[in-house]
């Protein structure tokens, strides 16, 4: 390291900080979370994105086959975001829309008229599938729609 150096970092680090030039409000700005090391060499760096975009690949690919199949799909799928937006500002970006956006439907459910609401729907739906049953036993009685001894 000289002295070159030290004051182009020093300079970068002080031009890239605050919410309008890509930090955040909660202290952590956007950019490459790689060990200082990594980011100092151009070309590990460039191994270590790739690297970390491949993994992250893999895990959104295997929450995408899991969706139709049995599995936490879209949990594996917010973790392969995860994994990229510890190197990717575009990652970082969705992750902090999502978070918006599931911390506003948390509140929106919150709400106690939406929680009324989906209260007497549930009741409603529950009651309606409590009258087909109903009806069903009393058309067929207790017998199962398909033959198992056969």
């Amino acid at each position: 390291m000289n002295a070159e150096s030290d004051e182009r970092d020093g300079g970068v680090a002080a031009a890239t900080t605050g919410p309008e030039t890509g930090g955040t409000t909660d202290g952590r700005e956007l950019g490459s979370r790689a060990p200082q090391y990594i980011q100092e060499r151009r070309t590990l760096h460039l191994s270590w994105q790739v690297g970390v975009f491949v993994v992250g690949l893999a895990v959104v690919i295997a929450g995408i086959i899991m969706l139709p199949l049995p599995g936490p799909g879209w949990v594996v799928i917010f973790g392969g975001m995860a994994i990229w937006a510890t190197e990717f500002v575009w990652a970082q970006l969705v992750m902090r829309w999502t978070k918006r956006k599931l911390t506003e439907a948390a509140q929106k459910a919150l709400d106690p008229k939406v929680r009324r609401r989906n209260i007497v729907l549930t009741t409603i739906g529950l009651v309606i599938i409590a009258v087909l049953v109903g009806i069903y036993v009393w058309k067929f009685g207790l017998v199962m729609p398909w033959k198992i001894n056969e």
